[in-house]
Parts: C-alpha cells; sequence; structure tokens
C-alpha cells in the first residue's frame, strides 16, 4: 500500500514540474487570439505575443479580404510598425483584442469626397477671370498694331518750336501754289523748298488704298484733304520714275491728277518715300463705275475729260510723252484685282478678248456713238486706233449735238 501512494506522488510531483517548465517557456501575452484565414486547421484562429492585423486589397475594384497574426519581434519599429502603414489600394488595420480583426472597418477613405458646389459669387469669378485676361490680351495686341500703323503719322509735337515756323505764308492754300507758275520751273508742283519740308506737316488720317508699288493714304495739310501715295525704300526706282516724270513734265491740267509733292521721311524703322497729289473721294474712275451708274450725260462728260487729258498728255512737248500707265482696264473678271502686264498681254493680245457693248445701246444716238468709238479704239492693230485728240474732237461734237455743257 505504501509503494503505491509514493508512487502515485511522485507521479504528480513530475507534472507539477513539467507544467512550471511549460508555463516559464511561454512568453508572456501569448494570451492574444486573433482571427487567421490560412489557419484552416485551428478553427481559422491563431495566438500571438503582438498584433491582431486585418487587410483589405481593392484592385479593379474588386475587394480582397485576409487576417493573420504577427509576431511582437516583427512589430518594426514598435511604436508605429510598417506592417500597419495603409496605401491607396491596400488598407491595414492593426488590433490588440481577441479577435479583433474579423471584420475590418469599412474603407471610407477610399471613396472621394464630393467636391463642394461653388457659390454664385466664386462661379462668377472663375468664368470672369479668363474671359477679363482675354480681353486685355487682346487689346493690348491691338493697342500694339495700331501704334504701328499709325507711328509714321502723329501729329507734329507741339513742344517743337521749329514747326511753328510755316514753311508757306499764312492765306496760302496748295491750290495756290500749284498754280502760281513762278514758284517753280516746271510748273508741276510746289517749289522743291516746299516739297521737302512738306510731309512733316501732312497728318496721315486713313488708309484707302494698296498697289503694287506701295499705299495710298489720305491725309490733312492745314485743312486740305490731299492723296499721299508711300513707297517703301525697295521701291525706290518706281518712286523716283514717277516724281520725276511729274517734275519733268508740263502736266497741269485739270483733267489731269495735281501733282503736288515728292519727299521722304523716316518713321524710325525704315524710309518712306512719299508722292502727294490732289485727292479725290470717290477715287479711280474705275472705282466709280463699280459704285455708281452713269447716265449718257454722265458718260460723256467722264468720257470727254479723260480723252481731254490723255490729248493734253499726247501734245508735241520736250519731254515724256503717254504717261498713262495708272490706266485701269475694265477686265476685272478675267484677272487678278492688280493684274501684270503678261496676264493683261495673254487676256488683251493672245486671246483678243474685248468688254462686251449691251444691244440696247443701239437704240440711243449718244451710245451708239460711244460704242462705235469703244471699238475703234480696241483695234489690235495699234495704228488703225483714234487718237486722243480724234477722240476728244468727236466727243466734243457730240456734247454739242445732246445739248451738254461741260
Amino acid at each position: 500500500m505504501v509503494p503505491v501512494i509514493a508512487r502515485v506522488m511522485s507521479e504528480a510531483a513530475l507534472a507539477g514540474l513539467c507544467l512550471l517548465l511549460l508555463g516559464l517557456r511561454l512568453p508572456h501575452g501569448a494570451a492574444l487570439k486573433c482571427h487567421c484565414e490560412q489557419c484552416v486547421k485551428d478553427n481559422h484562429t491563431c495566438e500571438t505575443d503582438g498584433l491582431c492585423i486585418a487587410t483589405l486589397f481593392i484592385k479593379d475594384g474588386k475587394e480582397t479580404h485576409n487576417s493573420l497574426c504577427v509576431a511582437n519581434s516583427e512589430l518594426v519599429p514598435a511604436d508605429r510598425p510598417f506592417m500597419c502603414a495603409s496605401n491607396i489600394n491596400n488598407i491595414v488595420y492593426c488590433c490588440s483584442k481577441d479577435l479583433c480583426n474579423i471584420r475590418i472597418p469599412s474603407p471610407k477613405v477610399l471613396s472621394p469626397k464630393p467636391l463642394p458646389p461653388f457659390t454664385p459669387v466664386e462661379l462668377a469669378a472663375i468664368i470672369a477671370g479668363p474671359v477679363c485676361f482675354l480681353c486685355i490680351l487682346l487689346m493690348f495686341i491691338l493697342y500694339i498694331c495700331h501704334n504701328r500703323a499709325v507711328i509714321h503719322h502723329r501729329v507734329p509735337n507741339e513742344e517743337d518750336a521749329s514747326l511753328d515756323r510755316p514753311f508757306i505764308s499764312e492765306g496760302t492754300t496748295l491750290k495756290d501754289l500749284i498754280y502760281d507758275m513762278t514758284t517753280s520751273g516746271s510748273g508741276s508742283g510746289l517749289p522743291l523748298l516746299v516739297q521737302r519740308t512738306i510731309a512733316r506737316t501732312i497728318v496721315l488720317q486713313e488708309s484707302i488704298g494698296k498697289g503694287r508699288f506701295g499705299e495710298v493714304w489720305r491725309g490733312k495739310w492745314r485743312g486740305e484733304e490731299v492723296a499721299v501715295k508711300i513707297f517703301s525704300s525697295r521701291e525706290e526706282r518706281s518712286w523716283f520714275r514717277e516724281a520725276e516724270i511729274y517734275q519733268t513734265v508740263m502736266l497741269r491740267h485739270e483733267n489731269i491728277l495735281g501733282f503736288i509733292a515728292a519727299d521722304n521721311k523716316d518713321n524710325g524703322t525704315w524710309t518712306q518715300l512719299w508722292l502727294v497729289s490732289d485727292y479725290h473721294e470717290h477715287g479711280s474712275l474705275f472705282d466709280y463705275l463699280n459704285r455708281y451708274t452713269v447716265t449718257v450725260e454722265g458718260m460723256l462728260k467722264l468720257s470727254l475729260s479723260t480723252a481731254s487729258g490723255l490729248a493734253h498728255l499726247h501734245m508735241e512737248i520736250v519731254g515724256t510723252q503717254g504717261i498713262h500707265e495708272d490706266y485701269q482696264l475694265p477686265y476685272y473678271d478675267l484677272v487678278p484685282s492688280d493684274p501684270s502686264v503678261e496676264e493683261m498681254r495673254k487676256v488683251v493680245c493672245e486671246q483678243k478678248l474685248r468688254p462686251n457693248i449691251p444691244n440696247r445701246w443701239q437704240s440711243c444716238e449718244a451710245l451708239r456713238v460711244m460704242a462705235k468709238i469703244m471699238r475703234e479704239c480696241w483695234y489690235a492693230n495699234g495704228a488703225a486706233r483714234l487718237t486722243a485728240l480724234r477722240i476728244k474732237k468727236t466727243l466734243s461734237q457730240l456734247s454739242q449735238q445732246e445739248g451738254i455743257k461741260m
């Protein structure tokens, strides 16, 4: 009996010793129980001395949940472990209570917060800001372009004392100087001194036309309107040739454009070459006929004045004859607005095209005579065409027959 009791006591002591040793080997805090997705054999649970972790991974709108245990030795740094850090696609939830990682909190951080609506004042500011900027930019560009266009015809500075001295005596007009034959040897314009200074006192108003060699402006000189043809310095030969013709030939006639002066002017960027002449508000004959319909009386007056001017140019004088190179042919529907000599030669000489004359002109004697004169002026053979003097006489007789006073 005694040996049996001793044996039972020894076995009990041995069991207590084993339990004591087992208790010493288990670390403190190993009682934390966590949910574990991979721990199927242990009923999806695990124990750790660290933390319980739950993760939520989102990709293409799909969610993947996971839960596990993390030992204390893996929590680095201890105060803020890297394993508990979340990012935009992966949410990590760390906790320290039993089975606290079974359900991860709702990922509200991933749902974008709707922007608050703009107030009326903010909306107006957002719209008005870019619009105002574009308007200011457009005004600045227009201001720069306008300054470039008018830089060469600013009003003379009132502080410049040299401009206060009149170049021409008071009370004298351009027409008085032009027709005063004692002031110029050629009678073709203003005295040379006046020509070289008149450009400083002309104020350009607006551009009224452009051509191959330059631009035509309407200007004002002491209250009188003048036409200013401006050549660039690259077209100096054309300017010099035209100015030489005006100044060396007796061109003073009531039916010829009145020449006033030739001058050059530096606008700060390039040198302008000026030709100043009388201003006619209706423009050239071509422009006038495109804008207005003339009567038979008006037709005869225009034709006779044109013929008179051409006859004066063809008079036997010392100098160049036949100066009517700017005469505009009525082939506006066949050639460009500024045709070249080759384009006109092709239409007139090679194709032998002529303007059409309406049949109704035959019912009126004046129109019938005018049509006959026009056809005789259009002959391909230059020797067969009517002379300017012959045209002038025929039109003068026709005007007398029609009772038209010129």
